[in-house]
């Protein structure tokens, strides 16, 4: 565990001490002394924790433009791009913070996940909801990403918007070694354009010890903190790293710590169940375009999407509507936008799932969320591997089977990236971390339920249960949650352990 160190001040001297050392140094050599010389200072982070904020408008801020209005200001934190270099190259990352509007309890840092979601807009999302009268919302974009600075970048956006599709979105049709081919050309442009050092330094260890340098610079002593999603592998990593310095912490919607973060077979089942419980929703409608018998949604899925891998409709192709597709399966409210979207598409048009496409898909997010994959996951580096995996996800989400399977699969990216892994899927071990609370949705589609209880379990946190399909339950305006979550980051009295509820 880290602490860090008070540094020592230089003194100011007199003109005489430089000679005097001199002359000393000079006598000590023509003496023949076998004393070393003195060593030079360890470098240390007494800077970096040490630094005090600016705050100001966000106007110049990539995204803040919008955040002035609400009230909320920015300022940018000083970090070592490689804290095994305190004196190396440094990075800035971009918080933003939305006041107590009541009696301020402490600065609440967030993270809306990812990895590579944007996080300093996050504080507007919650400043109606009641944490923002007793806690200082803290938004932040991490390490690589938005307004933070260097930023991880792979592609031009004009590379993105040409329908450069690699990393699993390319072309169904095209041969595996085309495909690998794309995945290396990208990790090349990935270390070509980001540089070695800050594109081996942008994973989940390395954003936690930011999150630790941000506590400081709020003059926080401990850290309150709510994560969503990806955010729950942060928070679970900094309890692993500073346990003693956690005042409270709610991991909602939760990765599981000894899986891979986006593991193939995982979110393809989650992703299944949540399509299932769409599709009998969507059949109570007698002009539900998936019909009106939910054991027959994937059929009728499959017939009404698979087409457009040879024939895009308007722009539309393959990729794009089962990308749409899953952004809609993330939470009930979509769900009508996906029936609109799919019912256009039995008349030829494609509007509606265009849009959920593009809302979805950013090129910066993306890059950054690639490069915490590949330095954090278990690599496949074998086509026999890859293939299994391709297997086992088909057989777990029927509905999105594009019926090309051939036994085979191309290597992903991870396979050529031009840096080691910084870490692996692991039990945390965390001693002396206060109580937490895990929230996990039963019908989570991205971050599937059992996750959640892993979760919980391993951090010894009280565990809310939703019931309910989507990703994320709290602040989502759901009293049974919102209530104990809110009584544990005010008074830091957790919930009973083991309580379920679900919307009325």
């Amino acid at each position: 565990m880290f602490k860090p160190r008070k540094g020592t001040a230089a003194s100011t001297r007199g003109t005489l001490l430089p000679a005097v050392i001199a002359a000393v140094a000079l006598l000590v050599t023509a003496c023949g002394t076998d004393r070393d010389p003195v060593a030079p200072p360890v470098p240390t982070l007494d800077r970096y924790y040490q630094q005090t904020l600016a705050w100001g408008s966000c106007d110049d801020y990539q995204g803040g433009a919008e955040l002035g209005a609400a009230g909320i200001e920015c300022a940018r934190v000083t970090v070592p791009i490689d804290y095994g270099k305190p004196d190396g190259d440094t990075a800035r990352i971009a918080i933003s913070r939305l006041r107590a509007t009541g009696t301020r309890v402490a600065s609440l840092l967030t993270n809306p996940g990812g990895p590579g979601a944007a996080g300093l807009a996050l504080p507007l999302a919650l400043a109606k909801s009641p944490v923002a009268e007793r806690l200082d919302v803290i938004g932040m974009d991490v390490r690589g990403l938005g307004a933070s600075t260097p930023r991880v970048s792979c592609r031009t956006v004009a590379e993105f918007e040409a329908g450069q599709r690699v990393l699993g979105r390319t072309d169904p049709l095209a041969e595996v070694d085309q495909i690998e081919e794309e995945n290396e050309e990208y990790a090349n442009s990935c270390a070509r354009r980001t540089g070695l050092t800050l594109l081996g330094h942008v994973g989940t260890v390395d954003v936690a010890r930011d999150m630790d340098v941000v506590r400081a610079a709020l003059g926080e002593q401990k850290l309150t903190y709510f994560g969503g999603s990806y955010g729950t592998r942060l928070g679970s990593t900094y309890a692993e790293l500073f346990p003693d310095r956690v005042r409270a912490m709610v991991l909602d919607a939760p990765v599981d710590p000894t899986t891979n973060i986006g593991d193939e077979v995982i979110t393809a089942a989650g992703f299944q169940q949540a399509f299932d419980a769409y599709a009998a929703d969507c059949a109570k409608s007698p002009d539900c375009p998936l019909g009106t018998d939910p054991t027959k949604a994937n059929e009728k899925y499959r017939a009404l999407v698979n087409p457009l891998i040879q024939h895009p409709v308007r722009g539309l192709d393959y990729g794009a509507v089962t990308t749409a597709t899953i952004a809609s399966l993330y939470h009930p409210l979509s769900w009508p936008s996906l029936t609109k979207g799919l019912t256009e598409l039995t008349t030829g048009r494609s509007e509606e799932l265009l849009g959920e496409a593009g809302e979805y898909e950013d090129a910066s997010s993306d890059d950054v969320h690639r490069a915490v994959l590949c330095l954090e996951e278990v690599r496949v580096t074998d086509r026999a591997v890859a293939a299994d995996i391709e297997r086992r996800s088909r057989t777990a989400a029927p509905a999105f089977d594009d019926g090309l399977a051939n036994g085979t699969a191309p290597l992903d990216a991870c396979a050529f990236w031009p840096v080691p892994p910084t870490a692996q899927p692991h039990v945390p071990k965390v001693i002396g971390l206060p109580k937490t609370v895990v929230v996990a949705a039963t019908g989570d589609p991205a971050t599937p339920y059992p996750g959640g209880v892993t979760l919980a379990k391993t951090l010894g946190a009280a565990l809310i249960t939703y019931e309910g399909t989507q990703h994320g339950a709290a602040f989502e305006g759901i009293a049974c949650v919102d209530k104990p979550v809110l009584r544990y980051l005010i008074d830091l009295t957790p919930p009973t352990d083991g309580l379920r509820c679900s919307k009325p």
